[in-house]
């Protein structure tokens, strides 16, 4: 349902914060992508919403091409940013019907869905407050109530548990989980391999946005036998000086 095909993104002539990388999520899978930051996973996670275009390679989207066909590609994707900090004078009811308005969910569908994420993420009462009022962890809940308000088989998500408290993360993945056993996928960005670990069908590992492994994580500690996790990623993630 996501295929990347050699995408490369360089800024201003000559960084290149992404390089000829290239991986497929299918569905029912739930793909953890890592790495450090500044590692390109933010860069190839806006590839792959459409809000930049690669310098080279391209983005297929539940078989819609990004560059060839974007109307059709977005409206597949959930997408949440890591930034949760926008719309703030609205009221988290008031945003998740702007999102609802963008993709023409029904009203009935939209009531259905914003009460029943609200009630999963404890934002009944909230609903009706200003944003601005919000704590972090509170909007970031209202990214994620907005951005599955049109229910898109592809979720692409970016650091989605930060700032979530454990129920709330707890439950985001749980849902994240039955959204994947449903035929749909999951892609979202960690730099903390435990969250993966628990979660993930499989991982992809980026490096200076190269890839440096692809696969399950079973198959990743069985290659680094008697290290955890946490020395695994840091050998392989460590940037000499």
């Amino acid at each position: 349902m996501i295929k990347a095909d050699g995408l490369k993104k360089v800024y201003g002539g000559d960084f290149v914060s992404v390089d000829d990388l290239s991986f497929q999520v299918n569905k029912g899978e739930i793909t953890g992508f890592v790495g450090q930051n500044g590692a390109g996973k933010t860069t190839t996670i806006k590839m792959l919403t459409g809000i930049l275009m690669p310098t080279e390679g391209h983005v297929v989207i539940n078989g819609y091409d990004m560059k060839q066909q974007p109307m059709e590609a977005k409206k597949s994707i959930g997408y949440i940013a890591d930034n949760p900090d926008i719309f703030l004078r609205l009221t988290g009811r008031e945003y998740a019907n702007f999102i609802a308005d963008i993709y023409g969910v029904s009203e009935l569908d939209r009531k259905e869905r914003i009460g029943q994420m609200a009630q999963r993420f404890g934002m009944e009462d909230s609903l009706d407050k200003q944003m601005v009022s919000y704590s972090h962890g509170m909007r970031q809940k209202m990214m994620v109530i907005a951005a599955l308000v049109h229910n898109p088989p592809v979720w692409i998500l970016d650091e989605p548990m930060t700032g979530l408290d454990p129920n709330a993360a707890y439950e985001l993945k749980k849902m994240m989980r039955e959204h994947a056993e449903a035929g749909n996928c999951v892609f979202f960005s960690t730099h903390v391999l435990e969250v993966a670990e628990k979660l993930c069908d499989k991982i992809i590992m980026i490096k200076k946005g190269k890839d440096i492994y692809q696969g399950t994580l079973e198959d990743l500690v069985e290659q680094h036998k008697n290290k955890s996790l946490e020395d695994i990623f840091v050998e392989m993630t460590h940037e000499e000086l």
